[in-house]
């Protein structure tokens, strides 16, 4: 793991699909969201899904204006996944599901009412330019989350579209990237774990996923090599996966969601949780701030760092880390971020157009880096007001 004096480092990231045991939970759980917010856009969602063999629980609290047939939606989420097949211990036709839901606290409720956050908690945002000099445009991340997050993108669009028909829908790849000098150099390993039949032939099964996912993804790069160790199914057989081989909870992903190891977390999970709770507002807000940061030259890596209290209508804090890269100190810079972003709630709220059932198509493969045009919270659309504030060269070269 990497830090701000280090030049020369391996940093790993990690991604799962959405037929891993935690993702599935997620998906679950922001397809309820959405479709609530389809019928009512001021609903007040905060969902939590376990799943396991043969079993989906889903709890939390929510209040709505709308009607949502829960079971049906849940049912619906898992066969689009893939899990219609009875053989792997869990599918959308047989699996039980168990709804326990109750209404938003009335507590809770006066302080959104009133415009403020539905929760306290601390939100991290962050970009880098480290990929600015590879053939792939990267979009602001650290180059490993961003890898990691499209093989399994790949993986899962090949299983989709009946290509590898072995496959199941569990999957886990892992990418390691050399830096020297503080920029990415190559490619150390590669880890990529696929679910399958138990009839399937593993060695056609490396070739073909090295041909069909890993060189597709990687190649393009310029980091892979041929010192790059890459390892398929490194265990061997992974014929039992999904909710059959482990627990999912929602929330358990959550630095897949963000940016891998290159920063810190503020430790609250997005999924299920409508744009009231700073958990996932503030997240994304801290996002756009921090890619616009960089975007417009003002650092080369810029996280920043914003806490709310719940019921109040602005951030208790913000402040700014550039790891050394900032063209003003961290301080100052933390200045401009509070003038030219609203990062209360409500003003994320409005300047993202959140209150939208957009939040599905975030739950896999990384909330960010991604330039969906839902994904507001990548917009540059603040380059041209925070290159206002670059400091201007001296007259003379002084």
């Amino acid at each position: 793991m990497s830090n701000s004096m280090s030049r020369n480092w391996i940093q790993t990231a990690e991604s799962v699909t959405a037929g891993h045991a935690d993702k599935i939970c997620d998906l679950i759980a922001d397809d309820i969201l959405d479709a609530i917010l389809t019928e009512d856009r001021y609903a007040r969602v905060s969902c939590e899904v376990m799943v396991t063999t043969g079993m989906v629980i889903v709890t939390g609290q929510i209040t709505t204006k709308a009607y949502l047939d829960i079971t049906g939606t849940v049912r619906e989420t898992i066969r689009k996944v893939g899990y219609n097949d009875p053989t792997t211990g869990f599918d959308h036709n047989s699996c039980a599901v168990l709804v326990m839901l109750e209404e938003q606290s009335g507590d809770v409720a006066l302080g959104v009412d009133r415009k403020g956050a539905g929760d306290q908690g601390v939100c991290v945002g962050y970009a880098t330019d480290e990929g600015g000099k590879l053939p792939i445009d990267t979009h602001y991340m650290p180059i490993p989350a961003y890898l990691a997050n499209r093989l399994m993108e790949k993986l899962s669009a090949v299983r989709a579209a009946g290509k590898l028909p072995y496959l199941y829908p569990d999957g886990k790849g892992q990418v390691s990237v050399r830096y020297k000098n503080n920029k990415p150099v190559g490619l150390d390993n590669v880890v990529l774990s696929a679910h399958h039949h138990a009839n399937a032939d593993l060695g056609q099964m490396r070739k073909d996923l090295r041909r069909l996912v890993i060189n597709p993804v990687l190649k393009p790069t310029g980091l892979l090599n041929k010192e790059t160790k890459v390892m398929i199914n490194p265990v061997g057989a992974f014929s039992e996966g999904g909710p059959r081989a482990d627990a999912g909870l929602t929330g358990r992903k959550i630095t897949v969601d963000s940016y891998g190891p290159a920063c810190g977390h503020g430790g609250s999970a997005f999924s299920g949780k409508d744009p009231t709770k700073p958990d996932r507002s503030g997240s994304y807000g801290a996002r756009w701030a921090a890619k616009n940061v960089v975007a417009a030259g003002l650092a080369k890596r810029c996280a920043i760092e914003v806490s709310y209290v719940i019921g109040m209508p602005h951030p208790m804090s913000i402040s700014v880390d550039t790891f050394g890269t900032g063209k003003l100190p961290d301080h100052k810079l933390a200045d401009v971020v509070a003038a030219e972003f609203d990062l209360s709630p409500a003003g994320i709220i409005e300047s993202l157009d959140l209150r939208r059932p957009i939040y599905a198509d975030t739950a896999v493969f990384g909330h960010f880096g991604r330039p969906d045009k839902d994904f507001t919270w990548e917009a540059l659309d603040k380059v041209a007001d925070l290159k206002k504030h670059l400091p201007r060269a001296r007259k003379g070269g002084k």
